[in-house]
């Protein structure tokens, strides 16, 4: 299929006051399909530019965050960036934030405000609680709404105690939501002409992501349980243990269930009665385990995978990040691709992963130095000359960082 002529996303416009991980993912996602983002900063910069770990004095979360992005410094407690930050919004088709609900009202930018001025403004504020309800002013990181959500009583080990999931999922799972919701609401506003305020909240995206917690208590009434690292509905369905290590093991129905037995030379868990539903198969997972961990102790995890692989059923080694991202597999797809940024010879970032037809000029740029663009952005989108941004810098409308 042959290479589009331009990215989906040319021509969009982002505003991005955004900051740490939720609202900056979402809008590297859009800056990945072409989309022009400008990066509002303050003086000091977004606080990942400072979070190790570090390379060249560059953070990696903030270069993996901010990916193809401009950036522009503005201190939001001056007059003058408060006006620009206004006038940039009149020229944006979406404007992106995740202040404390209010402080964005405080600044003279929030939704109201600035979609006075453009009505067609498709106006994007993330943060942990939403923009209403009584913990709305909490102040919210991953771990926090992993602990108020469900999601970290419903990991761990039955007898252990809660556990944080190895990834700042709620922040993922918040950002990725808010790219989906800025394109649906442009295509509402290409309709109809009008944009609109959008409330993502890390509490509700969290909520949403936990299909199997939330749709047993729909069912039951019953909170999901710790049941370690196994599936809490189905069994076999987990991780178990090889002479060498261990693998993962995923049962879903009897015509996978008695392949495994096959496989196991073990027909007579076929016929058991216990193991002829996967409701069974959960009531007496022990057992199961029992009799999986007997047979694959006395192989290696290369020969248990490749012994199930060839019965049909589906299982895999455990990879470690390192393992996953450099595999033949990530290779085939392009999952990273080499960037160019003079003070990060070598650099590689991860492209966007959804593949569109022909999509090979959808590779990821650098993020940018803080302030790089302020003076470039402020003269293409503002008309700003030279004597007009040394009068503004005079002013600290910039602070005292600023690149130009």
């Amino acid at each position: 299929m042959p290479a589009p002529a331009h990215r989906p996303l040319e021509g969009l416009r982002i505003l991005d006051f955004t900051r740490v991980l939720a609202g900056p993912l979402s809008t590297a996602l859009l800056a990945d399909l072409g989309a022009d983002v400008v990066k509002v900063e303050p003086p000091h910069g977004d606080d990942y530019r400072h979070i190790g770990p570090m390379r060249a004095g560059k953070s990696a979360l903030f270069t993996v965050m901010n990916r193809g992005k401009k950036s522009l410094v503005l201190d939001l407690g001056r007059p003058e960036a408060r006006a620009l930050a206004r006038e940039l919004a009149d020229r944006a088709d979406v404007v992106v934030e995740n202040f404390r609900p209010g402080v964005a009202d405080r600044l003279g930018i929030g939704a109201a405000a600035l979609r006075a001025r453009n009505p067609k403004l498709v106006y994007v504020s993330i943060s942990g609680f939403g923009q209403t309800g009584p913990l709305a002013q909490r102040p919210a990181y991953d771990i926090i709404v992993q602990a108020m959500s469900g999601l970290m009583e419903a990991t761990g080990d039955p007898d252990g105690p809660p556990t944080m999931v190895g990834e700042a999922v709620s922040d993922v799972v918040a950002g990725m939501f808010a790219s989906w919701a800025i394109l649906a609401a442009l295509l509402h506003a290409q309709r109809t002409g009008e944009g609109q305020h959008v409330d993502v909240s890390m509490f509700d995206t969290t909520l949403s992501f936990l299909a199997t917690s939330v749709s047993r208590y729909l069912f039951t009434g019953k909170p999901a349980r710790r049941v370690g690292n196994r599936h809490p509905l189905s069994a076999p369905f987990g991780v178990y243990r090889a002479g060498d290590g261990h693998f993962a093991l995923a049962v879903l129905n009897k015509k996978l269930f008695d392949a495994l037995a096959s496989a196991m030379e073990r027909d007579d868990l076929a016929r058991d009665p216990r193991f002829l539903t996967d409701e069974g198969r959960c009531e007496h997972e022990p057992a199961l385990r029992e009799a999986i961990d007997a047979w694959a102790g006395r192989l290696d995890v290369r020969e248990v995978v490749a012994r199930l692989e060839n019965a049909g059923v589906p299982c895999a080694p455990i990879w470690n990040i390192a393992q996953a991202l450099e595999s033949p597999q990530s290779q085939a797809r392009g999952l990273l691709q080499p960037v160019e940024d003079p003070s990060l010879p070598g650099l590689r970032l991860p492209r966007q992963p959804v593949h569109f037809g022909g999509d090979a000029g959808l590779a990821p740029a650098r993020s940018p130095s803080l302030g790089e663009h302020t003076a470039s952005v402020l003269a293409d989108l503002l008309g700003i000359g030279a004597a007009r941004f040394d009068e503004l810098q005079r002013l600290g409308a910039f602070g005292p960082r600023v690149e130009s």
